[in-house]
């Protein structure tokens, strides 16, 4: 499997070594860096080149960095039925910098998209109906960022008396708790029951 990913490795930089901005080969996959402006010519490449075959469209990713300036990584998983192999396709942008649409080269990516712009906030130029898929209408924030408050902003529940779902704000029951983790029989300073059946063997 290594061999036939650096063959493929060499025969694109030899190809299209001009869309790659780099090519590396990890825990048995090939990931190819890519720029966004070069992103659509290397994902039609894949697709139509004889050689790649990569028309099975897997999956497209987010991935949160918050403390780069192009925060984010949209990852593309491709599969090549005809050559048994796996490419990754990695592309790196910032909050405001949308990412080209895949959805001219793999009609499937629209609905990845959409959930990558959900949950992140990516923006994808050219996509037919980039819209929140996963959250509520009128969500405010992308529950995915590593800056997203862990209790949220609103909470929801039905009301009996308006029949409906109502927004309210996040009220906590009880504070916030210390958690030592440590299992009861760790750490305590005092006798749990049966305790004294073991001490006496």
């Amino acid at each position: 499997m290594s061999e036939a990913l650096n063959e493929l490795s060499s025969y694109l930089r030899e190809t299209r070594g001009a869309l790659i901005a780099d090519s590396v080969i990890e825990y048995g996959e090939l990931t190819l860096t890519v720029e966004a402006e070069n992103l659509i010519a290397l994902l039609t490449f894949l697709r139509d080149d004889v050689q790649c075959g990569f028309v099975s469209f897997i999956d497209i990713c987010g991935v949160d960095y918050p403390q780069r300036p192009e925060r984010f990584d949209v990852v593309y998983h491709l599969l090549s039925p005809r050559q048994n192999l796996r490419v990754r396709v990695k592309v790196s942008t910032a909050e405001d910098e949308p990412v080209p649409s895949a959805t001219a080269v793999y009609p499937g990516a629209d609905w990845f998209e959409r959930e990558a712009y959900d949950m992140y906030g990516i923006l994808f130029t050219g996509h037919p109906d980039l819209r929140r898929i996963l959250t509520d209408y009128g969500f405010e924030g992308y529950p995915l960022r590593k800056d997203f408050p862990l209790t949220g902003f609103v909470q929801v529940r039905y009301d009996d008396e308006v029949k409906r779902v109502v927004y309210e704000p996040v009220e906590l029951r009880q504070e916030f708790r210390n958690f030592d983790f440590l299992s009861p029989w760790e750490g305590t300073d005092y006798v749990l029951p049966g305790d004294e059946k073991a001490k006496a063997r």
